[in-house]
Order: structure tokens, then sequence, then C-alpha cells
């Protein structure tokens, strides 16, 4: 019995870890921009642009 106790309460620990970090990821403005990365596969890299990270 004590083992499920242990584990719920780690199991509510994580979450709250999650939450947080989520939080955190909202208030810094990781999920502001929703437009860009779905069209971003649609354009192709500027051929000097390619030319210059395959040269380094």
């Amino acid at each position: 019995m004590n083992m499920i106790y242990l584990l719920i309460g780690c199991s509510i620990l994580l979450a709250l870890v999650f939450l947080a970090a989520f939080f955190w990821a909202s208030k810094t403005g990781q999920h502001d921009d929703t437009y860009t990365p779905s069209v971003r596969i649609l354009f192709d890299e500027e051929p000097a642009e390619a030319e210059k990270t395959n040269a380094k």
C-alpha cells in the first residue's frame, strides 16, 4: 500500500513539473507563431545560403 502512495505522489509531482513547463513556454512566447512552421517546408533555401553552409 505504501508503494501506491509513493507512485501517486511521484505522478502528481511529475504532472506539476509538466504543467509548470507548459506555463513557462506560453509565457515566453513559444506558441505565438502557429503559421510559419506549417509552410516552412514549402519554401526552398536560397542557393547562395546553401553553398555557404556546405563550404564550412
